[in-house]
């Protein structure tokens, strides 16, 4: 948690209370039997102090299936305006797409995230973004554990001679790599949905039956 004396921490909204109730129960060791939220978020840049989210992501998987129906997607009212970075998202500033607060946002994204594992390619970009909008809220960071599809990209490659590998893969590159349609490639829930498979997919490669396996 950030360094919040114990009169502030009485501040915090039932929101974050009932979030960070869920890390009470253990999660199980099961790969199968564990679920986990695969997120994306689209910004106005890369900076943590003056780029902001513009839209957050997630799907959750279960048992190897991605739960379609049980999608997170939310749009976030632009403080912070980025001409250049629009090229690439196509979040236009005054879109008529229904927009929520940031807080909001982070409230239905807590909601739905739980202590769940979160998934993302490159995901600490996501997790930093996320808890530097909580902490302009005056809250504390996330508390769950994470995945970087890359970093898991990289472990089904080191036993490989054949193939040349780079230090770095993009999303684009696991999605050539497992043939997976970049139709939507660059919206949050796109890109999430490409990450998910591209994660089904390397736990298949990589045999790994125990959640604690993911993280060596």
């Amino acid at each position: 948690m950030w360094p919040f004396s114990k009169k502030r921490q009485q501040e915090f909204p039932d929101f974050w209370w009932s979030y960070e109730a869920h890390f009470k129960e253990k999660l199980s060791d099961d790969i199968h039997k564990s679920t986990f939220v695969v997120l994306d978020t689209e910004t106005t840049g890369f900076s943590l102090i003056k780029d902001r989210m513009l839209c957050i992501g997630a799907l959750k998987l279960l048992d190897n299936i991605i739960v379609v129906k049980d999608s997170f997607e939310v749009y976030i009212t632009q403080e912070h305006y980025n001409s250049e970075s629009t090229e690439i998202h196509g979040i236009l500033r005054k879109s008529k797409r229904a927009r929520v607060s940031e807080l909001e946002a982070l409230k239905a994204f807590l909601k739905y995230a739980k202590n769940h594992v979160l998934v993302g390619h490159h995901v600490m970009f996501d997790i930093n973004m996320i808890n530097a909008a909580l902490k302009r809220n005056g809250l504390p960071k996330l508390k769950n554990q994470t995945l970087d599809t890359e970093r898991l990209y990289s472990k089904t490659l080191l036993k490989s001679t054949v193939v040349q590998r780079k230090e770095r893969y993009t999303l684009d590159d696991l999605a050539k790599k497992f043939s997976i349609s970049r139709k939507d490639r660059h919206t949050a829930l796109g890109d999430a949905f490409i990450t998910a498979i591209a994660f089904l997919r390397i736990v298949e490669k990589l045999k790994s039956k125990k959640l604690k396996d993911l993280f060596r």
